[in-house]
């Protein structure tokens, strides 16, 4: 089976999220996409008509109001089985999950647990159903109307849908979290929120955890859905984007304030997590705040040159 990996173009950076309408009208059982796969989780509501999918080669068709899920790097593709509009939600759930959920990422990412199991609960919970379509929808509206805080809205909305899928898990397809592995965590993940501008150290983490070097790295991957690198990493640009958008900064002060002074691995990093440069991200991000406001607070327009020195005492 020919795939390709898709590179999914995020409509907002700092969300790492991607929605819109599809409107399908084929001939039946042409298929009209090529098979493919994104490490982003995709959710499909179907809004009108009836459209097919396949999903692993199991083939799928929606009705208005159904829902699918497809996880991680999951081959799918479509194929018509009749006209039909639906909404796709792409989204990088590790960019919504900050400290108190990032040790759920484990459980969405795992590759040897397809997220497409999770399709279950949209087949027997009715309101779970019903939750998760509304947040597409209402995601979909902040995108559309851009008010002030939408990116707030749309974080809350993310939060949700996987706040139910883990809760409405009831055949446990994702594997239930060990609350003493994170306790046993903790003083590692404090003293990296501290010393996240310095230089860390694996081995000063592993006498904090008390734990050999190998178990530590292998310790902190299952527990925490990432490596202790990659997670040092994931925080420090997490800082970085705060500071472009909050603080008057050159790019490689910013790299020094988050303890990354060598600006080619700091670009590099950035990259990797963001899919922009850091100079990119700032513009991309205030040029989008600046016409929000502009939007919403119009400059006045000038009177016509015939009015402007027109006097009612004339």
């Amino acid at each position: 089976m020919e795939s390709i990996r898709e590179n999914i173009q995020y409509q907002h950076p700092f969300l790492a999220v991607k929605i819109f309408d599809a409107v399908r009208s084929c001939q039946p059982y042409q298929k009209v996409t090529r098979w493919h796969y994104h490490k982003e989780i995709e959710l499909i509501l179907m809004l009108q008509g009836r459209y097919g999918f396949y999903l692993n080669e199991t083939p799928v068709v929606l009705q208005p109001g159904e829902l699918i899920l497809i996880g991680s790097n999951e081959l799918h593709t479509d194929y018509p089985c009749d006209n039909g509009s639906y909404l796709v939600f792409q989204f990088d759930i590790q960019e919504h999950l900050e400290n108190s959920g990032l040790p759920y990422y484990r459980y969405f990412a795992d590759p040897s647990v397809p997220l497409s199991r999770l399709n279950y609960i949209f087949q027997e919970n009715h309101e779970v159903r019903q939750t998760v379509a509304r947040c597409i929808q209402s995601i979909n509206e902040e995108f559309l109307a851009k008010q002030d805080g939408y990116e707030i809205a749309i974080s809350i909305q993310i939060k949700q849908i996987i706040l139910s899928l883990l809760r409405a898990d009831s055949r446990k397809v994702i594997p239930s979290r060990e609350n003493s592995d994170i306790i046993r965590l903790r003083p590692v993940l404090d003293y990296i929120d501290i010393h996240l501008s310095d230089k860390l150290q694996v081995e000063e983490a592993c006498k904090l955890a008390n734990m050999s070097y190998h178990y530590f790295v292998k310790y902190f991957k299952k527990t925490m859905g990432i490596s202790f690198v990659d997670y040092i990493t994931l925080k420090k640009i997490r800082r970085a984007e705060r500071l472009l958008l909050t603080k008057d900064l050159s790019i490689s002060q910013i790299g020094e304030e988050v303890g990354m002074s060598n600006m080619a691995h700091f670009y590099k990093m950035f990259r990797k997590f963001k899919a922009c440069s850091p100079n990119e991200f700032r513009k991309k991000m205030l040029f989008d705040t600046a016409g929000r406001q502009e939007e919403l607070n119009p400059p006045e327009a000038k009177a016509p040159q015939s009015f402007q020195n027109f006097s009612v005492c004339q």
